[in-house]
């Protein structure tokens, strides 16, 4: 009769955490779903530790359901990786369950064991030590000053509005660039500060020279964006009408690990632009996707406007969809998810290459 081992005995066990800024909350459940215990662990490299050994005392670890791996589990996440634990990443229990059965941290926890174990709303999470998260972080720097320009450039447009007559029969006709040059030489009396009149070109100025920084910021980030993503993916940015930020953005919602996108309709399905069907009765139509990642969404979208304007082949479909009886609308979310099909062939292109 054939020995069996210790580690051939131990049960088959499924994990889930439910994580937090400060502690994660981790539960594990066996093959039927039983509980066998949850325990709260802090959120440090030594605390991921120690819920991994927890974790494995109750049995062979199968597989570790984590929410938020791309927030408060991105360590977590990344320290069972390492330690060779498949991660699947779980949303948060829907509506109707918590209204079942409450809500707690090991409820939540059990609760992303659960669906670990059934492969419900789950998905492979984001690599996060590689070149497109140094991308990212970049970009985020880089799109938080592009709005803050933006907020800037409209409040020096409405206290224009508000000032006095000859300042703004002054500034009122300038174009942008000039505008802002305008204000920021603006040269008023400090010590008279308390005048609606001067206050106003200290302010202006102000918010001008505050739109001139944000510029050089975007200007030095933009500097470290091109050659960045040129490096990790330069068939992307030879696309017909592909920039530097568009294509930056869809590398970064693809992510460092490809794989976790099965095919190129989970690819469109990520972006928003996989056609939803709509239909009832006699009618045959499909709608917009509206969910997915927005980011993606509108770089696609930027991708087809441009291909609109300049790309032979893109106008002539437009005219003929139009003959058709296509709205405008339509034509864009079907052109939106031909450009998803088009780019997710180029940045994947590395991955469906056989290995030499």
């Amino acid at each position: 009769m054939p020995s069996i081992t210790p580690e051939q005995a131990a049960i088959e066990v499924v994990g889930g955490v439910d994580t937090h800024q400060d502690t994660h909350t981790a539960a594990v459940i066996d093959l039927v779903g039983r509980v066998l215990g949850t325990q709260q662990f802090p959120a440090t490299a030594v605390g991921y530790a120690a819920l991994l050994a927890w974790m494995r005392g109750f049995g062979r670890l199968m597989c570790v359901g984590v929410e938020g791996t791309g927030a408060y589990g991105a360590g977590l996440a990344r320290l069972l990786r390492d330690q060779d634990v498949n991660v699947i990443e779980v949303d948060r229990p829907d509506r109707k369950t918590r209204r079942f059965q409450g809500k707690s941290d090991p409820i939540d926890a059990i609760q992303a064991a659960k669906a670990a174990l059934a492969g419900e709303r789950t998905g492979t999470p984001k690599q996060r030590d590689g070149r497109v998260e140094a991308l990212r972080n970049l970009r985020v720097a880089r799109r938080s000053a592009v709005d803050q320009r933006a907020d800037t450039q409209r409040q020096i447009k409405t206290l224009i509005v508000t000032a006095p007559d000859e300042l703004r029969a002054r500034l009122r006709g300038l174009g942008v660039t000039q505008l802002i040059a305008t204000c920021a030489n603006l040269r008023p009396d400090r010590a008279d500060a308390s005048t609606p009149a001067t206050a106003v070109k200290l302010a202006l100025r102000s918010l001008a020279r505050r739109h001139q920084q944000l510029t050089t910021e975007i200007t030095d980030l933009d500097e470290l964006l091109q050659p960045l993503v040129a490096a990790i993916n330069p068939g992307l940015l030879a696309a017909n009408g592909v920039g530097a930020d568009t294509a930056g953005q869809l590398l970064v919602s693809a992510g460092e690990n490809h794989a976790r996108l099965n095919s190129e309709a989970a690819f469109a399905m990520l972006c928003g632009v996989a056609p939803i069907p709509a239909s009832s009765g006699k009618t045959t139509r499909h709608r917009l996707n509206r969910c997915g990642d927005r980011q993606a969404n509108a770089a696609l979208y930027r991708v087809v406007l441009c291909r609109l304007r300049w790309d032979p082949r893109t106008r002539a479909y437009a005219e003929r969809r139009t003959k058709e009886g296509l709205s405008k609308k339509e034509i864009i979310r079907c052109l939106k998810r031909y450009v998803a099909r088009e780019l997710y062939q180029i940045i994947t292109v590395n991955d469906l290459e056989p290995a030499a």
